[in-house]
């Protein structure tokens, strides 16, 4: 068995063959992968791409692709970021990929590597560790079960911890759930708690980034990026979204809150598009099965209104007959406990991170 590594920055025949290796391991009904925004990170043309630089290593056994990833560093960081991570279930080609990959992160005079960060938090991060007998659901991070092992066997360990909460679906129109109406009564005084309007769009994603910004910028792997390249970076979703299950909370005029759910496309959005996509895309967004819960934030001034919020968010789901999946909450934040009542399972995931202080070039993990 001959297995080697190439490390590179360019070169057609590398790229395609990076591009590659996730059609062979996952089936149709598992790839997430979104091909179109890989090879715009791979050649440096991604909006985001002008805030970091991206080194792409592949490893061949008996000159067939069989484990890639790609080392992302940051000007003044002296944390690598490991992400895009996909191995064939042999130890000998992962041991190989992570050593070339730390010896390049010293090289590049880093400390520490997290992952699996793919180039950025505002791209896709964390690692799946449970459940994976289930479709992936849109956006969410999908890998092989064995991958974890991978990580730890070579010098990893977990740093922060995750998990998306799936949601009983309610059998009958008009559920209640109590504690979240009773919050919602007593903000709905003070407070204007509406979905936008297709025309109001522009705004809205100005007001969205304003709160996000600010109010995730200590998650772990944050990143600040400008007011426009958000803007570019999230354009899609203006068409894929369900205006209904998107919520902002205004006081006194000033936006103070935001939820935004999505219909469930599952990995219906990262192929290629089709007329039969249009169609899944326009049927969906009138009426899911399933919602995810994606991003909610609420100014720290105005604690307590996220419960509010998920008033409306509950009334819209039970009008639509549908369950919700509440997406990639870290371990320990109060809105991981919302509707602990309405659990029926869980997805878990893991961020990880390997020190390199004590360990010199060349020794390969």
């Amino acid at each position: 068995m001959a297995v080697e590594i190439v490390r590179f920055d360019k070169g057609e025949k590398y790229i395609e063959d990076f591009l590659w290796l996730p059609k062979v391991l996952y089936s149709k009904r598992e790839l997430t992968q979104n091909e179109n925004e890989e090879r715009l990170l791979l050649t440096s043309g991604h909006p985001l791409s002008n805030y970091f630089h991206i080194t792409k290593f592949l490893v061949y056994k008996d000159a067939v692709p069989a484990a890639r990833c790609a080392v992302t560093t940051y000007p003044g960081d002296s944390t690598a970021y490991l992400g895009f991570f996909e191995c064939v279930d042999d130890p000998v080609c992962s041991r190989l990929l992570f050593g070339a990959a730390e010896d390049y992160a010293i090289e590049s005079g880093c400390s520490k590597i997290i992952g699996p960060v793919d180039a950025s938090f505002w791209i896709k991060y964390r690692l799946k560790v449970n459940k994976f007998e289930d479709r992936p659901y849109i956006s969410e991070p999908y890998n092989k079960d064995y991958y974890l092992k991978h990580f730890l066997d070579n010098g990893y360990r977990i740093m922060e911890k995750y998990s998306s909460n799936v949601y009983k679906k309610q059998s009958f129109f008009g559920y209640r759930h109590n504690k979240s109406e009773e919050r919602y009564q007593k903000y709905a005084k003070d407070y204007d708690i509406v979905s936008p309007k297709q025309k109001d769009w522009d705004k809205t994603i100005r007001e969205i980034y304003a709160l996000i910004t600010d109010l995730y910028k200590n998650f772990p792997v944050f990143k600040t990026i400008g007011e426009e390249d958000f803007i570019k970076h999230f354009e899609n979703f203006r068409y894929i979204l369900d205006l209904s299950m998107v919520k902002m909370a205004y006081c006194g005029g000033e936006p103070v809150g935001f939820f935004i759910g999505v219909p469930d496309y599952s990995n219906a959005l990262y192929g290629k598009i089709r007329l039969s996509t249009y169609l899944k895309v326009f049927f969906k967004k009138i009426r899911s099965p399933r919602y995810i819960m994606l991003y909610m934030g609420v100014s720290k001034k105005h604690r307590g209104l996220g419960l509010a919020m998920i008033a409306l968010i509950i009334k819209n789901v039970n009008r639509k007959h549908a369950s919700a999946v509440g997406a990639l909450i870290k371990e320990g934040k109060v809105t991981g406990g919302y509707g602990a009542d309405m659990i029926d399972s869980q997805y878990r995931y893991v961020l990880l991170e390997h020190g390199l202080e004590n360990r010199p070039t060349g020794t390969g993990g």
